[in-house]
């Protein structure tokens, strides 16, 4: 079921973004020979007026054919006047940027709905592990929430995400300030002990516990490890996290495709389609809600890759018919083909990368990380 859950989800994607370039090129009054999910060759074609709606065996991806896409196509006089190239800049600029534009839209549909149903997950003051031998073994255990840690409150009903981080860090730092006397080594006892107030089952109990110093963590600790939690915001919240959080992957992506040409720690670390279709199969397998929010990330991409303004992408047809209409002129075939050359090699050079590196993973083992 994962694989089918999967599969219809990337196609949904694809359907979703072509579905914007139908729907405006209709609109506009363009004319619109093909509808395609996949690459050709087609294996399943069906015609619908002056629209063949087709399946492609290549599954990598989709289009719509519009008549007239480049200025040197012979168009039959009855429809030359419904040619892309026949349309004025706004018209043409409206229909490529409808199929990115769907994909942010539904990015952020899918998270707002995410944020607003499921919570904020944020780390909270409350003991999710002790860790064996610790100094906190024997008197604290998952679940326990924290009231106050050395008279400093901690846990509360009604935190927001941040301000339960904000109440983890402030138990750390907390637990942190109480030394050992003289040298700082791994193992040495505190000075004094630490006061914890907590809640277990609906009864409040308190205990003393003289932190150790942890080698690994560079300070004194007692061995707690905190749980993490969905957290409920509001509506007009998870809207503003939305778009923080589309503002946060846009910048991450695009400096990681940047890193990808002198950093080969990138290229290793991205993943291609394969490795991104099984991550999303496989979150299927054990959490629904973390695979839609995969496909959130993924709509996400695929609009920010396609708006790069180099062609065959939907950002190289934009960045031309913007030029047209500031120059005034047509831009040459020369020029068109040359960027049209450019684009093809980055766009390749992409997909070599990604498929280099999902390789990569299932020859050594390693396999597609839930990362």
């Amino acid at each position: 079921m994962s694989w089918l859950l999967a599969f219809g989800g990337f196609a949904a994607l694809v359907i979703l973004h072509e579905a914007g370039h139908f729907v405006v090129a209709k609109a506009v009054g363009m004319r619109v020979e093909r509808f395609a999910l996949f690459f050709p060759p087609l294996i399943l074609k069906v015609r619908r007026g002056e629209t063949e709606y087709g399946l492609g065996c290549i599954p990598a991806g989709g289009y719509v054919r519009i008549t007239g896409m480049s200025r040197h196509e012979k168009i039959a006089p009855d429809v030359e006047h419904r040619a892309y190239y026949r349309q004025k800049a706004w018209k043409r600029v409206c229909v490529i940027v409808a199929g990115p534009a769907v994909n942010l839209v539904l990015a952020f549909a899918i998270l707002w709905v995410l944020f607003a149903v499921d919570g904020v997950r944020a780390t909270v003051p409350v003991v999710g592990e002790v860790t064996t031998g610790a100094p906190a073994a024997g008197a604290l255990r998952a679940g326990d929430q924290l009231l106050s840690v050395a008279g400093q409150p901690a846990f509360a009903a009604g935190l927001s995400p941040e301000e339960a981080e904000r109440s983890v860090e402030r138990v750390q730092r907390t637990v942190a300030a109480h030394r050992c006397a003289g040298r700082q080594v791994a193992g040495c006892a505190a000075q004094a002990p630490v006061r914890m107030t907590f809640l277990r089952e609906g009864r409040q109990g308190s205990i003393e516990v003289t932190p150790r110093h942890d080698g690994q963590l560079g300070r004194s600790a007692v061995g707690l490890r905190f749980a993490t939690d969905s957290i409920s915001v509001g509506i007009g919240s998870a809207a503003a996290r939305s778009g923080t959080t589309m503002w946060t992957i846009t910048t991450t992506t695009v400096d990681g495709i940047v890193r990808l040409f002198h950093d080969s720690q990138a290229r290793r670390d991205v993943s291609g389609v394969v490795g991104s279709y099984d991550v999303v199969r496989r979150s299927f397998e054990f959490d629904t809600i973390q695979a839609i929010r995969l496909l959130a990330v993924i709509s996400l991409s695929l609009a920010i890759v396609n708006l790069f303004p180099i062609l065959p992408l939907d950002g190289g047809h934009v960045f031309w018919a913007l030029a047209e209409k500031l120059r005034g002129r047509p831009t040459s075939l020369r020029v068109m083909q040359g960027s049209g050359l450019v684009g093809i090699l980055f766009v390749g050079f992409l997909f070599a990368v990604g498929l280099h590196a999902d390789i990569g993973r299932l020859t050594s083992g390693e396999g597609f990380g839930l990362r």
